[in-house]
This record gives structure tokens, sequence and C-alpha cells, in this order.
């Protein structure tokens, strides 16, 4: 704990190094309050609690409390957060601030989320200065993100489960080094008003000037309650990890990184590398065999011209079995009677879905639509093939017989879709769901994107998670046996300073 006397104001800083802050590296009372605030951090359950006294963060001065990091650059901030009790002033607040400094009448720009659930962009752009306020249409939003590039904001709120709504500032100039974080100001100075925090997510996205399949940022192997919509990082790395599978077993999350499969034991939450002999290309489509003793892999042959080709192997390692006569094809999908391999192929200029034995031979086409169907999968009963495909005009959901007949389409929305997979109790389907302005055949990696969930039979889908990632993601089946869980990967560079 430290003190510092700021424009007459005495600030008092608790640091990381005396009480744990996960991301963050100290946090305070900023401006007057008769009631110091506190913050609580589970590690376990990547929870915050912040409680702040204060009595407004209007006009040309602000009183609450801040849980903050020192940040530079582009970044952007996302949570998902809710009072705690009825409170006293409908005019309570919290959400995410970017300050200039760390005193009372210091420029900002927020996501004031109130008491009474008005939701608004606030912001001072001189020290000393008026507060300005934009408000949002939507009403008691609980997810909110605010992006910074150089002095341009973008702040969206949403109620968990809709799209994101957005406001967007410009030519707010706060400086290079800021303040960035969690706050909570009671709106009356004699009371403390606190709030819960939870999937708090820093991320410093990629350079503008990234390469694709050349340059990488690093990952957050993540796992996702699709009941509550809590999220969990399990593992981080700075390499690039991508689509994670869950075995049936429930042990252990297979994914890949660098071309090599790593096993990731749930229990000791470390990962160990798979040996798969030569393919040592393996792209992020691979599959686990229902009963979980074989794992399908798409490894970029160099004897195929560097193509994708898909090989069998045990899941504990060994030789690959080649299963595809050329390339390229992309494994999703193992039929539940463990006879048949789907796959997304290039044959004759056009991507189609085809179907194969495990044990090699014949491969047949499924699909002959134009343009790109892609992630094939079975549902757990067999009955159906669940795939994405641009036919209609952007990507969407569809499902077929497994034989390709009756294809039926599933959604129908502004996002482009991608991948479905089918829950192991067979009653819903998770996917991953781009913005309009990607284009529909492509599924690039570091967007900011959403996965979204439906009933099997199709329905209108919820958002269940809310972040920074894309290729990689959700390429492959990553359900838990449980049907309540899931795994995905998200995306951030090195938070900086």
């Amino acid at each position: 704990m430290w003190a510092l006397l700021l424009g007459g104001w005495l600030l008092i800083v608790v640091n990381a190094q005396a009480q744990p802050l996960g991301p963050f590296e100290a946090h305070g009372n900023v401006g007057e309050v008769k009631r110091p605030g506190t913050v609580a951090y589970d590690p376990e359950e990547q929870v915050f609690v912040v409680a702040g006294s204060g009595a407004n963060m209007w006009g040309d001065r602000d009183a609450f409390h801040f849980l903050w990091r020192r940040m530079t650059g582009r970044f952007m901030l996302q949570a998902r957060g809710h009072f705690l009790g009825e409170g006293v002033d409908p005019h309570r607040k919290m959400g995410w601030i970017i300050r200039a400094g760390l005193g009372p009448d210091d420029p900002y720009v927020d996501i004031a989320i109130h008491g009474d659930g008005l939701a608004a962009v606030q912001f001072r752009r001189v020290r000393g200065g008026p507060t300005e306020e934009i408000r949002f249409a939507v009403k008691g939003p609980d997810v909110f993100q605010l992006e910074r590039d150089e002095d341009r904001y973008v702040a969206s709120v949403a109620r968990f489960g809709e799209p994101f709504v957005q406001q967007e500032l410009s030519g707010l100039a706060l400086g290079d080094t800021v303040y960035a974080g969690l706050f909570v100001c009671a709106h009356n100075d004699t009371v403390l008003e606190r709030a819960l925090f939870d999937n708090v997510r820093l991320i410093v996205p990629a350079p503008e000037d990234f390469v694709p399949y050349q340059d990488y940022i690093g990952s957050l192997l993540e796992v996702l309650d699709v009941e509550t919509g809590r999220r969990k990082v399990l593992y981080t790395s700075e390499a690039s990890i991508q689509a994670p599978n869950w075995t049936p077993d429930g042990r252990a999350l297979i994914y890949n990184q660098d071309g090599l499969l790593y096993r990731f034991d749930l229990a000791t939450r470390r990962p160990s590398v798979i040996p798969t002999g030569f393919a040592t290309q393996n792209n992020n489509d691979h599959v686990l065999s229902p009963d979980g003793r074989w794992l399908g892999l798409s490894h970029h042959a160099p004897e195929y011209g560097g193509r994708s080709i898909i090989y069998v192997v045990p899941i504990e390692g060994g030789t690959p079995r080649q299963v595809t006569p050329t390339g390229p094809s992309y494994l999703h999908g193992w039929s539940p009677d463990g006879r048949y391999l789907v796959y997304t192929a290039e044959r004759d200029g056009d991507y189609d879905i085809y179907r194969i034995p495990v044990e090699g031979g014949e491969e047949v086409r499924l699909t002959d639509t134009p343009g790109l169907d892609d992630g094939p999968e079975y549902s757990p009963d067999g009955r159906y093939i669940y795939f994405n495909s641009v036919r209609s005009g952007t990507m969407q959901i569809w499902r077929m017989r497994p034989d390709g007949t009756e294809p039926e389409q599933l959604t129908d929305d502004a996002f482009n879709n991608w991948f479905p997979h089918v829950s192991p109790d067979g009653r819903w389907v998770l996917f991953l769901s781009y913005l309009p302005d990607v284009d529909p055949s492509d599924h690039p990696f570091y967007r900011l994107v959403y996965l979204r969930m439906m009933p099997a039979a199709g329905g209108s889908p919820r958002v269940v998670a809310y972040l920074y990632g894309g290729q990689g993601t959700l390429n492959v089946n990553s359900w838990a046996p449980d049907s309540r869980h899931a795994a995905f990967v998200s995306n951030s560079d090195k938070l900086r300073p």
C-alpha cells in the first residue's frame, strides 16, 4: 500500500504485491470519499468484487473506487458485471474507465452502467472540464467492451445473450500511457456499493501490419459454462494455440500448436506433445473418434505439394495412417458408429463435403452446390451432418442427411456463421459468428467474434461468449461430455507496459 498527494487529494493505492488482482496493478480511491473502497478477487473463479463510495462522477471532478492497470497503445477491455443488492441510489455506476491520470478532475472516457439500467459513454476532454455523455438505447446491459485506438474509442454494450450495440467517440486525447480498469461509484458518499465482474479480459490486438499465417499473437485456452456464460482461462501461451477438442473421458483437451498436437491435462493444467511421427505440419482440423481411442488429423504433406491430407493415429500417438487419397482435405467429423470420416475438400476447383471410410477407400461427394461448404460434423445420433455453407450468399449453418440429401438451412441472419458443433446430448449447436464486415468465405484470425448457441433443430441463436479470436477459436468440436461446458481459444498480444 502506498499514498500519493495528487493535486491536493490524498490517493491511497493498494498494489498487486499486497493483494492478488489478476491482470491489474493496483486499486484505490479517486477523489474525495468518506468510505474507502475495496477489491476482492477469486483467482479460481476469476471473479472480481469491487466496492466503492463517492458522491458522483460528473461535472468537473469524480469520486469513486478504481481497479486499474497502466496500458499503452491499442487495446480493448471486456467484462460482464452487475451490482450486488438493490443499492441505495439508482444513479450508482460501474463499468470500464480509461483515464489520463488518477486525479479527480483528469480527462477520461468510460462505459457507465447505472443502477437503474441506464448505460452511457461518459467523458471529459480536458482536466477540470465538464463531463459529457452519449447514451445507449439499450436498457440494463451487463456486458461491456471499450476499445481504444489512438484518440478513437468504441464502446459496446449488450444484455447477455444479445449482440453488441455501439457508440463511437473520436478526438479524445488521453496520452499514450493511460490508467484502464474497472470502477464503482455509489453516487452517495455515505454508503459502499458493490459490483461483481467476471469474464474480465484486457486485450492487446494484433498489429495492424500483421501477416496472416505468418505472424501470430498469444492465446488463452478457455472453458465456457454455456448455462451461466462464465468463462475461465485455463492456460495462456505466447504461441498460437488453436482448436481444442475435449476427450470423451473428460480428462484432457487436444489442441494444435506450431504444427504439432498437444494433450492438455485438465487436472495438472500442463500440455504434452502427442507424437505423430512424420506428421509435423498439422493444421487445426483434428477430430477424436467416438470411443476416444483414435485421433484424426490433417497434415500438410510435402509429398502432396504441402496440401492437407487426412490421417488417423492412436490417441496416445504413433505412426499416422493415411486415409484420404489426395488433398487438400480438411477433417471435421467422425461418424458415431466409428466407420466414416467427413471432411471439406477441394476437388475440381470447388470446396465441397466428402465422406470416406476410416480405413480408406473411395470418397463420396455429399455436396455439389457452388461456393464453399465447410465444417461438416455428425449429430450424436448419426441422423444428420451439420455444416456451414455460403450457398445462400452469406455463411450460414445448415444440416443434411448423412447421404447428402435434404439440406436444411438453420440460420439466416446478418452474421457469418462457421463450424457448428452439436452437444453430446444432441440438444444444442455451438458455433462461431463473424460480424458482417468479414467476407462470407473467410474465417480470419484476430477479430471480434461471438460464440452463439441454438437448439439442434434450429431457432433463435443467443450469444454465449463475446471475444477476440476467430480462426483457431472453435474449428472443431470442443464440447465437454457433460454438454454444459465447451473449450475455445481467444487471443491477445502481450500487455504493455
